[in-house]
This record gives structure tokens, sequence and C-alpha cells, in this order.
């Protein structure tokens, strides 16, 4: 099998499951991954053979893809901010607009920030971004998982990133005299309503982590509740708060950082939903 048929077998498998535009874009990451060469060089060299390991590999895939199952799992491997982690079952998969928060704060409050606290680590691509882009800041990160902060923890040896990597249950409240005041908290907490699993498509419900996606129907607002209690005596004067929200639950969010006193700004990603919002307490 050259390189060239096996573009072609992957592409046609994969056109089964997704649009034309994404089997392409999946069939170029798992043809990289599998013969470790770039897009361009691939092209080069259309006949280059591959063997009998990378075709069983590239069928292992495929079989693995028709079970719905998200190819950043299937290949180990996800890119968030120019970087690749590694990702498995226990950490969510890092995502565009999660990147876009990242940005947001890099841009425009950088030299304000000394100390920052990002609260539900997973692959730790947070943390490790900030520190990247921030390397004078303290990052410190928690996870109530000791198996995503262990692909946090291989993710920030991988990207030489110096993290304080904490487990820590951030919703008992007994938890947080351990934890000091700090400039910035950043947060991508669990905010999908139980309810809203049979509208997901199956490769986000059926792989990625229950624990990191879901917040019970009658408590949607339940970790923006405990940020804003948290950030009440552990935020430091003229700190800030960044976080991912529910882009059906902006407004809710807003109202419920402005009764806790805090001024807020609500900010749509690049599709236009609400997306994030970012809080700091009045003077």
């Amino acid at each position: 099998m050259t390189t060239q048929s096996a573009q072609q077998e992957a592409l046609t498998a994969l056109k089964m499951l997704y649009d034309d535009r994404e089997a392409a874009n999946i069939t170029d990451w798992v043809m990289e991954h599998i013969t470790g060469k770039k897009r361009i060089d691939r092209l080069m060299d259309k006949q280059a053979p591959l063997s009998e390991l990378q075709i069983k590999q590239l069928h292992s895939v495929l079989a693995e893809l028709a079970t719905n199952r998200p190819i950043q799992y299937v290949l180990g491997e996800a890119w968030f901010a120019g970087d690749k982690y590694y990702v498995n079952e226990f950490v969510l998969i890092p995502r565009p607009e999660t990147e876009e928060l990242v940005t947001w704060i890099i841009k425009n409050y950088a030299l304000k920030i000394k100390t920052i606290i990002d609260i539900g680590t997973g692959s730790g691509c947070i943390p490790i971004s900030l520190k990247k882009k921030l390397p004078q800041v303290s990052v410190s990160s928690m996870d109530v998982s000791g198996e995503a902060l262990q692909v946090a923890k291989q993710n920030a040896a991988t990207l030489n990133a110096d993290i304080n990597f904490l487990q820590l249950d951030f919703l008992d409240e007994a938890n947080w005299d351990q934890l000091p005041v700090y400039d910035l908290i950043v947060s991508n907490p669990p905010y999908i309503k139980q309810s809203e699993e049979s509208s997901m498509l199956p490769n986000v419900f059926k792989y990625e982590p229950s624990l990191a996606l879901f917040v019970p129907d009658e408590d949607a607002l339940l970790f923006y509740r405990k940020i804003a209690t948290f950030a009440k005596t552990h935020l430091a004067f003229q700190g800030m708060i960044f976080l991912e929200i529910n882009e059906a639950l902006g407004n809710e969010v807003i109202a419920l950082f402005e009764n806790f006193g805090f001024e807020t700004e609500l900010r749509k990603d690049m599709q236009g939903k609400d997306r994030m919002i970012k809080a700091n307490l009045k003077i």
C-alpha cells in the first residue's frame, strides 16, 4: 500500500462519518501521525510504501473512528495554542474557544498578573499556555481527578512549563484554607446541564469525562457560585476572574457575579456565541 492509496482509503472511510472538509482534515492528521510526514512531503512522494506496521495502524485507527471515538483520543494527541498535548478519556479535549479565553488574558492583562490559579486543569492546556506566555508568573492548577492531574503533569513536563499542580476538590470549601490569594482566577468548569446530554454528539457524551462536563439541572451555576464565593476571600486587590461559560447561560452567570459585587464583561467567541466572562471586584 502506497501513501497515496492509504490516504484515499482513509478519506473514503472518513467521509462516511464526517462532512467532506472535516474528513479531509482528519485524514491528513491520521496520515501525518502514522507516517511522520507533513502533507507537503507526502504529496511529493505519493508512491512511498507503508510498512506492514503502518498499515495495521491505519486500519486500527479507522476502526476506532468508526465507533465515534474522537480522533484526539484515538491518536492520543490534541493541539492547543500551537502545542501538541497528550490526551485520554480522563480529560476534556482542548477546544478553540478555550484558546480564545487564554488569548484574552494574555493580550490584555499580562503585565498585571503575578499569580494565577486554574480551577479544573484537565489536560493542563490553560495553565501551561499561560505559563509559557507569561514565564514570570507563578501558576497553580487544581483538579479533583488524580488521573487528569497525571495527564496535565505529563504535558507540563513535555512542554517545559513549571506548574504547581494540586489534587483538590474545589467544591469542598474546607479545602480553601490551604490556598493563598491570587491575582487571577481562571477556569473552564463543568457547565452542561445533565438534561442536555441527549442533544450532544455521541463522540462527546460517550467518551469525554462526565465529571468535567455536567452539572445538575437544578444547580447549573454550581461552579460559578463557588468561584464567586472563593474569589471574595482569595482574589487579590484589583484581581480578575476569567471563565468559560455555557453559551445559553451568559446572562445568568453575569447576574450571579454582579450579585456578589463584581463588575463583569461578557464576551462572544469567534462563532458569535456567549462563551466567556471577565469579572473583577468593584473598587
